[in-house]
């Protein structure tokens, strides 16, 4: 392992290059991203080939022989070791976070403090052996990691420490949106991983389709949209690849009528813009009780008005740019569809002077009153800082309505009477229900989406083995005992 005076980058501005078998290597072509704050493009980095994957695989599949061989614990330490790395390297990562994504510092702050706890809370598990029919667990081999532009490193972090944690090698194939701060991680991780463990390639759009048609890749995990998480699932399915989806969220939060509202508003309203609602576990559609819901959309309203918009560099600022020109597009049209409807409109921002009209990819925080089910702010998931507000006064139908979505990521119910929220919350088509709370997320527990929210799940014992093929062995002295473990034993031991 390196020492830990060898951690610490000294370039976080001009030279991002690849990271392949712990070398640092460029490409001949090479592209600009976007400062999301100001539209200017930001540094070169590589346009990976067919070339590049075939060589970072072939790293991958030769370290993968070794990498397997080591203890659990000695790959957890190398894993602690990265995660300290990181830490040392956050006066240079926050600022280049800041510039590909216009994450302002508080949001900057929040991606960066996270990522140790995601490492060191993963380290501890184990995927322990049951004994009476003997399970392991084995490493799959070469995993690549396809992750979005909203949180570039943390998406990473989840993806690759839990691929090193079982014994696979990783690939991590960051978004042409946001590659700068993925590749610092590639740097920093080829100085405490061994030659080929961790790797790190940037690349337009046809990179992924490289790594998912690739026959030296075992397992691809992608974080992304719906449309694109289709797209590698059949590319996947040609190859019989392993695959895990994370993909889109239209998560609903339900709010009872004798919910406290000083302390629930806020929360509410935080969880529904935080990160300019760029997360796929925010808060989309707000659904509150016809008893409570003038004074509710009023207080909303309220919080809302607090939270100033900001570039990355605004230390006040709770609020930046959407992080691109596509999505931002998207958001425009969806705006404008807002005001052809007539819809009605509670709140909606000034945009500070110095932003507004400047190149940056601003939006105003906007708070919708009761559109109909129907419409494309109700029925699709925004991904921006604009959120409806429903009214609801029966419980069944709220349910269904909350359930009547393609998407079933997240979902939570607000109340004072918790018996009844999680009568309700049981009746809610998601991956991860809430009672009085919405996306805590830890990395020791699993967390997935119904429908097409998404294929397989991350995090936790259970996401770990979705990086690892279960092995059964079967051990007898004759042949009438074998039949015996066969039908008795091996059928409640099913794979998971």
């Amino acid at each position: 392992m390196a020492a830990t005076s060898n951690l610490v980058l000294d370039d976080y501005e001009k030279t991002f290059r690849n990271v392949i078998d712990n070398e640092l290597t460029s490409t001949a072509e090479t592209r600009r991203a976007v400062d999301p704050s100001t539209g200017q493009p930001l540094a070169e980095v590589p346009v990976s080939t067919q070339a590049d994957v075939d060589r970072a695989v072939a790293a991958a599949q030769a370290a993968f022989v070794g990498w397997r061989e080591r203890s659990t614990d000695d790959r957890a330490g190398y894993l602690l070791q990265f995660a300290d790395a990181i830490e040392a390297n956050q006066a240079g990562l926050g600022p280049l976070l800041g510039k590909e994504t216009g994450k302002p510092l508080q949001g900057q702050a929040i991606e960066l403090f996270h990522l140790g706890s995601l490492i060191r809370q993963m380290v501890p598990l184990r995927l322990e052996e049951e004994r009476k029919v003997v399970r392991r667990y084995l490493p799959l081999g070469v995993g690549v990691g396809i992750v979005a532009w909203n949180f570039p490193m943390g998406l990473a972090v989840v993806k690759l420490a839990a691929a090193l944690l079982v014994g696979n090698t990783f690939i991590l194939k960051p978004s042409p949106y946001s590659p700068y701060t993925a590749l610092k991680l590639g740097e920093i991780g080829a100085r405490i991983f061994p030659p080929g463990v961790f790797q790190v390639l940037s690349g337009g759009e046809d990179l992924g389709p490289m790594f998912t048609s690739h026959p030296g890749v075992a397992k691809i995990s992608f974080t992304g949209s719906v449309a694109t998480g289709k797209k590698v699932m059949a590319a996947c399915g040609a190859h019989l690849k392993r695959v895990t989806l994370e993909l889109g969220g239209n998560d609903a939060a339900i709010i009872c009528p004798d919910v406290d509202l000083a302390t629930t508003v806020p929360k509410i309203a935080f969880l529904s813009y935080v990160n300019s609602g760029q997360i796929c576990l925010a808060v989309k559609r707000v659904y509150v009780h016809e008893s409570i819901y003038d004074a509710f959309l009023a207080a909303f309203v309220e919080a809302v008005k607090t939270f100033k918009v900001g570039p990355a560099t605004d230390a006040e600022a709770a609020l930046g740019p959407v992080q691109n020109s596509m999505q931002y597009g998207k958001l425009q049209a969806l705006y404008g569809e807002v005001a052809q409807q007539g819809l009605k409109v509670a709140y909606k921002a000034d945009l500070p002077p110095a932003l507004d009209g400047k190149g940056g990819f601003y939006l105003p925080s906007t708070v919708v009153d009761n559109p109909p089910e129907d419409s494309r702010l109700v029925a699709e998931e925004q991904f921006g800082p604009i959120v409806p507000l429903l009214k609801w006064s029966d419980e069944e139908d709220v349910i269904r309505r909350a359930n009547a979505t393609l998407m079933g990521l997240g979902g939570s119910v607000w109340s004072a009477d918790t018996a009844r929220a999680e009568r309700m919350t049981r009746q809610l088509e998601a991956g991860t229900v809430w009672v009085n709370s919405h996306f805590e997320i830890t990395p020791n527990v699993a967390f997935g989406g119904f429908k097409e929210s998404g294929v397989g799940v991350e995090q936790g014992l259970d996401g770990l083995k979705g990086g690892a093929i279960t092995n059964f062995s079967l051990r007898s002295n004759n042949a009438a005992n074998i039949m015996r473990l066969s039908q008795e034993d091996v059928g409640v031991c099913s794979e998971p």
